[in-house]
């Protein structure tokens, strides 16, 4: 049987393996100064967040639309597959799955839609296992069975350098009421099962810094991972050089899509990490 997968832009794939895998990637809509941008379409992630602290208002993000999903799932089929999974962002922090669902109705049993109570890499890495998967012939059940395994096991852990965007963005509940001196802290946060919590608080980016390693080393064995930046590549390759991780398989080193970034914040740190 052929199976095909299918994501969304949230989940920070790198294009190479994307296209080594023949992942169909859905790009998610980015709002900037009245403008609309397919993410990664126009506008580069460099150049998002080299704007964005220019913008008088924060931009803000869009589900692609139903139809979209629609005619990607009849391409496919058109194309010989017989069977689709689709996974995407978690569904507590995007209409994205619910759109999917929606699309997928019209084919019914055909149309796996897969919530993966994640973000980024957290839902990349889902995406990569659920293609490999592929590779290997297994059936769609087991392959979404290979999914919630990773799922079970995935951790996302970010370090915000500040605290406006998250708490403008008003997708966070907690982080709303945080105002004044706060706004210059140093924030830990995890996404877990699709919410987002607060891990704590460090005063300096140095001091933060050296925290997220000790979160990072805290984890357990490591299978897979990312080291995730808003556009801080040398905070962030510094950062892995210092972990000295032996790693199974090379790790990734991500600028997140902006469609995330708008709501983190510039020169965020983070990590998507797959445990044994």
């Amino acid at each position: 049987m052929k199976i095909a997968i299918v994501t969304d832009s949230t989940a920070d794939i790198p294009q190479g393996i994307a296209s080594q895998h023949n992942i169909e990637v859905i790009p998610a809509i980015i709002v900037m100064e009245g403008k609309s941008f397919e993410d990664g379409k126009g506008l580069s992630r460099q150049e998002f967040y080299e704007k964005m602290p220019t913008l008088e208002k924060l931009p803000t993000t869009a589900t692609p639309s139903s139809g979209t999903f629609h005619k990607i799932y009849e391409k496919l089929f058109l194309n010989g597959t017989q069977s689709i999974l689709s996974l995407h962002v978690a569904s507590q922090l995007s209409g994205i799955y619910n759109t999917a669902k929606m699309a997928a109705q019209t084919f019914g049993e055909r149309v796996h839609v897969i919530d993966s109570k994640s973000i980024s890499m957290g839902l990349g890495f889902q995406v990569i296992a659920a293609a490999e998967a592929t590779a290997e012939k297994l059936s769609a059940e087991k392959i979404i069975q290979r999914v919630k395994d990773i799922q079970r096991n995935v951790r996302v852990i970010a370090m915000l350098d500040t605290l406006e965007n998250i708490r403008r963005s008003g997708r966070v509940s907690w982080a709303t009421a945080r105002i004044g001196s706060l706004l210059r802290i140093k924030l830990f946060v995890e996404v877990k099962d699709g919410a987002v919590l607060n891990l704590g608080q460090s005063r300096t980016r140095r001091k933060g810094v050296e925290h997220l390693k000790q979160l990072i080393q805290e984890l357990g064995t490591v299978e897979r991972l990312a080291i995730l930046h808003s556009n801080a590549e040398a905070d962030a390759r510094q950062m892995l050089a210092e972990l000295n991780l032996d790693l199974p398989k090379v790790p990734h080193v991500v600028n997140i899509t902006p469609v995330i970034g708008t709501h983190v914040g510039a020169n965020g740190l983070g990590v998507a990490a797959v445990l044994k």
